[in-house]
């Protein structure tokens, strides 16, 4: 249920054109202030409540792999909350979204939370769009910290321009994607950037074929809280799965529907 309280997140943020042409160049770009103080607070604790709610990792840190230690992952959760419904379906981000691809209408592909406990792990290079069976490359993933962050915590770090490149190696994240991408990228001598803080409620934009990483969480007492949303251009079709990571996507984020379909599915509402 809704309170009236909720912060309604359908008043739109004009992006700067000089953002739009960084993120087109760079594969990546951070936007800040997208929240206001007010918001990021009331979301940050329907989300956390929601993710600890739906979370299903049990395991010590220490019986996890390097994927388990990462992150806690909790995915889809507009489907099961309706507070963080509000969140994921906002306009406000959908704009954003549209406006750096390029595009007039976009939707979801899915939401994630993605909390990397303290000591939590590093997170391997790899790229999103590995897992999407997509047929276009107009595919952007909001990362958006619900608090303060710092390097230590864990910030999301890039290989800029590797988007231009497109699918770089058919291999999941994994210590495997760690080592043949980091080779890969010093094949190709991309420019590794990165923040070094984030305020709650800024939030970093990727193509789907961006290379991304992010160090472990030094932390002993903080874990990182961040929320993701991918977005999709409108009038994508679905392909042949070409990996069993894409035909798993096909079927949970694509709702079952075959290649060669428009990819609108009920779990992919049109957003902006």
């Amino acid at each position: 249920m809704i309170s009236s309280k909720t912060p309604a997140l359908d008043s739109l943020i004009t992006v700067d054109d000089n953002l739009i042409n960084s993120f087109r160049k760079d594969g990546h770009v951070l936007i800040q202030n997208i929240l206001q103080a007010d918001e990021v607070a009331w979301y940050r604790d329907a989300i956390r409540d929601a993710a600890y709610r739906y979370n299903t990792e049990t395991r010590d840190m220490k019986d996890r792999d390097t994927y388990g230690k990462a992150f806690l992952q909790i995915m889809n959760l507009w489907e099961t909350d309706e507070q963080v419904r509000q969140f994921t379906l906002a306009k406000r981000f959908a704009k954003i979204a549209a406006d750096l691809l390029g595009v007039e209408h976009v939707r979801i592909y899915h939401d994630q939370a993605l909390f990397k406990e303290p000591g939590g792990g590093f997170t391997p290079w790899h790229q999103d769009q590995y897992y999407w069976p997509l047929d276009t490359f107009k595919t952007v993933t909001m990362w958006m910290p619900l608090i303060d962050i710092d390097v230590e915590l864990g910030m999301l770090t890039f290989a800029s321009g590797s988007h231009k490149d497109g699918f770089a190696e058919n291999i999941p994240i994994s210590d495997e994607s760690e080592t043949a991408l980091q080779k890969y990228i010093r094949l190709k001598d991309y420019p590794i950037q990165r923040a070094e803080t984030m305020q709650a409620g800024d939030a970093t934009w990727h193509y789907g074929w961006t290379l991304h990483n992010a160090p472990g969480n030094s932390s002993t007492t903080t874990t990182r809280e961040v929320m993701t949303i991918i977005y999709y251009a409108d009038g994508a079709h679905i392909t042949e799965p070409e990996n069993k990571h894409q035909e798993n996507d096909r079927n949970r984020w694509l709702d079952g529907l075959p290649p060669g379909d428009l990819a609108n599915s009920k779990l992919n509402p049109l957003v902006y």
